[in-house]
């Protein structure tokens, strides 16, 4: 019998890391309705996921998590989740949303190269060989097409996912410096807030007008993508083994992918879903042997 409860309560928390991943994909669709610029996406985005992260630390009695000071590091990460989200979405105005998704996910590759020259964590010859996968995954995605003449808005928007995904390998990166004793709600409570003031600047400059529903894709961009995804986020990471959550993390570009295709009718070709196929393959065998 508890036998059987506990893998019913280890499927749970399978689906709860699944839905995590998948509200964490949504993004993309819901600032293309929402119609606004990337920065007040952004914006709110963090915003609302912070206030929403202290309603709920408010309303389950963790004071303690709540008022504190998180330490420089975690408003740093912050400054570089910003970037992350802003630049990923302006990269979906240029190119489409599957490039964009893969480029990011390129990030965990660029963080494992940083990490084994500046911060002592070697790669291993199957990190390498995977490594040089995802690359080749991404060579198929652009069709092994160099050139980029004649195609000003495609570059621009690989250049904007390049920047996202060097945000997030730089997130990734920080995150591994911050001290274990900041709880990981106060973390991700705080680095929301201190994205969002880093975007405050911007959105207050561009001074936009917003439509009552334009306000309801905004709010529904900090509820879903951003305090859900990470509450279940959180969850699931108490329950399962890091290399369970990395692979079922890789539901976030299937859903971008899934989404483009079903929503916006952005096709893929053979040889770049292939491509996509090669960089989650790359990531997940990465998380598998990141846990031996």
């Amino acid at each position: 019998m508890s036998s059987r409860s506990s893998t019913q309560s280890g499927s749970q928390y399978l689906v709860v890391a699944a839905l995590s991943a998948f509200f964490m994909g949504t993004i993309g669709a819901i600032s293309h309705y929402a119609g606004t610029g990337a920065e007040t996406v952004t914006f709110y985005r963090l915003l609302v996921g912070a206030v929403l992260m202290a309603v709920f630390l408010l309303a389950t009695g963790q004071l303690d998590k709540l008022f504190v000071w998180p330490g420089f590091k975690v408003l740093i990460t912050g400054s570089f989740l910003a970037g992350f989200v802003v630049f990923y979405i302006t990269s979906m105005s240029y190119t489409s949303m599957a490039n964009a998704i893969m480029l990011i996910y390129l990030a965990p590759v660029a963080a494992s190269v940083v990490a084994h020259f500046f911060m002592g964590e070697h790669l291993t010859r199957v990190s390498v060989a995977l490594i040089g996968l995802a690359l080749f995954g991404f060579a198929m995605m652009m069709e092994f097409n160099v050139s980029l003449s004649g195609r000003a808005e495609e570059a621009l928007g690989l250049f904007y996912g390049l920047c996202a995904m060097c945000c997030y390998a730089a997130f990734i990166l920080t995150n591994r410096l911050i001290d274990d004793k900041v709880h990981v709600l106060t973390r991700s409570g705080y680095q929301m807030l201190a994205g969002a003031l880093c975007m405050l600047p911007l959105v207050l400059q561009q001074s936009e007008s917003i439509s009552i529903n334009q306000w309801s894709w905004l709010i529904l961009a900090g509820i879903v993508p951003g305090f859900l995804a990470i509450m279940l986020a959180v969850i699931a990471l108490r329950a399962l083994p890091a290399a369970t959550f990395g692979t079922l993390a890789y539901l976030e570009p299937i859903t971008v992918v899934v989404f483009a295709w079903v929503l916006f009718d952005q096709t893929l070709s053979i040889l770049q879903l292939s491509g996509c196929a090669l960089i989650m393959f790359s990531g997940v065998v990465q998380a598998l042997q990141s846990t031996k």
